[in-house]
């Protein structure tokens, strides 16, 4: 009798644990699929975005409401991702809210949208002010700036706003900060090192050095004068006009276009 108790016993804890398993295995697969977030961040994991945070991109996000449904969620797993891997740091601000963090986040995955596995992990910072600051190095008023040093991507949310307020003017900071920080990732030696194909870079640079050129003599362009500075700062501008004058830019400068699409892996310019 006691032998038979022992036995019903043993069954009994046998069945519990094979039920916890496959609980916990179930769970683990829903993770992994992406159905439900359990508020950690695994690599490669794909994590669903809230609720909150995805109707934050419906209202505020034209590029990510254009995408197909299947993308979409690709793009929302990005998100959630860069919001996870950042530290957001407020600087003359209370905090750095929800709507901030979604929309930084997703102006970084629209510019690597392209790239699977891209997700500017080198910069670890990225702090928000409430308008322009000044920069003591300089002795400069700034609205934006990458600073490979401290890993830091900076952004004045006013003018971050501004950016995505007129959407066809050519003059995005958001897009512009992280254009810097795309090419400093690119030449970082790390996970995500070199995924800028190096034989169309080594074309951008050549068809990038020919525009400067025009510009630099008061030639017609397309491009604001800034973008004349140095390369860097002519990839920056143009990535501004590829997503906010695609159709202009493509018309206008179709080799160029073309170059930049095959270097960032997509085409703003198709439906």
């Amino acid at each position: 009798m006691i032998f038979l108790q022992q036995t019903v016993e043993s069954t009994s804890s046998v069945d519990a644990f094979r039920m916890f398993l496959v609980t916990m295995a179930f769970i683990f697969l829903l993770v992994l699929t992406g159905k439900i977030n359990l508020g950690i961040y695994l690599p490669f994991v794909p994590v669903p975005l809230r609720r909150a945070r995805k109707r934050i991109l419906k209202n505020h996000s034209r590029y990510y409401v254009n995408l197909p449904e299947k993308e979409k969620k690709r793009f929302e797993q990005k998100v959630q991702a860069f919001i996870h891997q950042k530290e957001f740091i407020p600087r003359e601000l209370k905090e750095v809210t929800e709507e901030m963090k979604v929309l930084i986040a997703a102006c970084a995955v629209q510019l690597t949208f392209g790239f699977r596995r891209v997700s500017l992990s080198f910069f670890k910072r990225i702090l928000v002010y409430p308008t322009n600051y000044y920069s003591t190095i300089n002795q400069k008023y700034h609205r934006g700036e990458v600073n490979p040093r401290v890993k830091a991507i900076v952004l004045s949310w006013e003018h971050f706003v501004e950016g995505f307020i007129d959407e066809a003017d050519g003059r995005n900071l958001g897009l512009h900060e992280m254009a810097h920080a795309l090419r400093i990732e690119n030449r970082i030696t790390n996970q995500e090192y070199g995924f800028l194909d190096e034989k169309v870079l080594s074309e951008w640079e050549i068809l990038a050095d020919f525009e400067i050129d025009r510009i630099q003599s008061n030639e017609p362009s397309i491009f604001r004068e800034y973008a004349a500075t140095n390369r860097e700062e002519f990839f920056a501008v143009a990535v501004e006009n590829f997503f906010e004058r695609p159709e202009i830019f493509k018309k206008e400068k179709p080799t160029l276009y073309q170059n930049l699409a095959l270097l960032l892996r997509q085409d703003p310019s198709r439906p």
